[in-house]
């Protein structure tokens, strides 16, 4: 079996009203702006708690106010909405947060949880040459962290050095990224569980080989294919053909879908293997980290991400929630890359579906709990910016392929 069927639910019957998608992501916004506290940031939502937060609340860009901030901050420079106070007056006091009171107990370099996405924002909001100095010095640092993956290690950081390339045009950040591919290559070994070549994840002494955007091999290969174009030859022919090697025999085919484990090292004994079909694990992630990959050089690889689109979208919306990380948003933005990609109108009409069943996700949730979720990641502005797009045709996940 692709996918777990209790993790899932049916698509809404709701048809696309853009409309009402707007009204949404103003919504939305409105409840963000309205429940900001000036001393604790936004509330901590219950579905996001996992032990006491840190004093102010959380402030990465994945769970806290650097993601709710950017959001924010992207949406009206979009002109979807009008904000009533300016994002770029509150992202240096949230990194001043973050180092008194940081997310995890102590100051660290993460681009999801720690400093390099917190950094990111404060410099996109107020080009701080500040904030440019300290992102240089902290992902040069991370180059070597054994966890190989994009959450805590080289993977995700080295992100930041690709956008500051993108926004500066500076040949340091050229240079830093570099730094970082060489870092990938050398760690990039022939697997003893599958034959082909992947990264070996330590998570404070859980050895694991994963395969997903969150924590694995789809997470890894991102960067190095947005910047493929600063690869020498053969490295890109390098990339391109482990990249096929690897979805090829990881991958589990069921019919005329496919998807990924999260994980390709053995179970214990009378444990069975957990499908999961969500961004951090499984084909949504494997299709949104692959897509820089260039349609027609691998028939193959394109053919597998077809069929992994179509599992999506037999699976039905995730019943977990609305959110990008193991959400609703965070499946539909595979089927706007999809789009993206083949230029066939199906999957942006599915990826709007989702988008509709998103809105009534999120909604419902706000009902049940009292509050909505103020995270870019987990919550509701994630979900913003992913009607947003549905409406306005882009397919560029929130702080990962787009910071702008």
């Amino acid at each position: 079996m692709l996918f777990d069927p209790q993790r899932h639910e049916p698509v809404t019957d709701l048809a696309w009203d853009p409309a009402r998608a707007h009204e949404a992501v103003r919504a939305i916004v409105a409840d963000v702006e309205e429940q900001f506290t000036e001393d604790g940031w936004w509330p901590e939502h219950p579905l996001d708690r996992e032990g006491p937060p840190p004093a102010g609340g959380y402030k990465s860009l994945y769970l806290g106010a650097a993601g709710v901030l950017w959001a924010l901050w992207y949406l009206a420079r979009e002109r979807a909405v009008t904000l009533r106070d300016a994002p770029e007056q509150r992202i240096a006091r949230a990194y001043e947060a973050y180092l008194a009171a940081p997310d995890l107990q102590e100051v660290v370099p993460s681009y999801f949880l720690g400093e390099v996405g917190i950094l990111l924002v404060v410099w996109q909001l107020t080009r701080s040459q500040a904030a440019a100095e300290r992102l240089y010095a902290i992902i040069t640092a991370n180059i070597p962290n054994p966890t190989n993956e994009a959450l805590w290690a080289a993977p995700g950081t080295m992100v930041g050095a690709w956008h500051m390339l993108q926004w500066t045009g500076e040949q340091r950040w050229r240079d830093l990224f570099l730094a970082n591919v060489e870092q990938l290559w050398r760690t990039w070994a022939p697997s003893q569980h599958a034959p082909c070549r992947l990264w070996t994840q330590d998570l404070d002494g859980n050895i694991q080989q994963y395969l997903g955007a969150g924590h694995g091999f789809a997470g890894n290969v991102h960067p190095l294919l947005r910047g493929a174009e600063l690869l020498t030859a053969e490295q890109r022919e390098q990339l391109y053909s482990r990249c096929v090697e690897a979805l090829r025999v990881t991958a589990i085919h069921d019919g005329d879908g496919v998807n990924w484990p999260p994980e390709v090292d053995p179970l214990p004994p009378g444990r069975a293997r957990k499908m999961l079909l969500q961004w951090c694990h499984g084909a949504p992630g494997i299709i949104t980290a692959l897509t820089e990959f260039p349609p027609g050089v691998s028939a193959e690889l394109d053919a597998l991400l077809l069929r992994a689109g179509e599992t999506i979208w037999r699976a039905g919306p995730l019943s977990k929630g609305a959110g990008l990380c193991h959400g609703t948003a965070g499946n539909g933005y595979a089927f706007l890359k999809l789009h993206r990609r083949t230029g066939d109108p199906s999957w942006l009409a599915r990826a709007r579906a989702f988008a509709m069943h998103a809105i009534l996700q999120s909604e419902r949730m706000r009902q049940e709990y009292g509050c909505g979720r103020h995270t870019l990641w987990t919550g509701d502005p994630g979900v913003a910016v992913y009607v947003w797009h549905c409406l306005t045709v882009q397919g560029g996940m929130p702080s990962l392929d787009i910071f702008v």
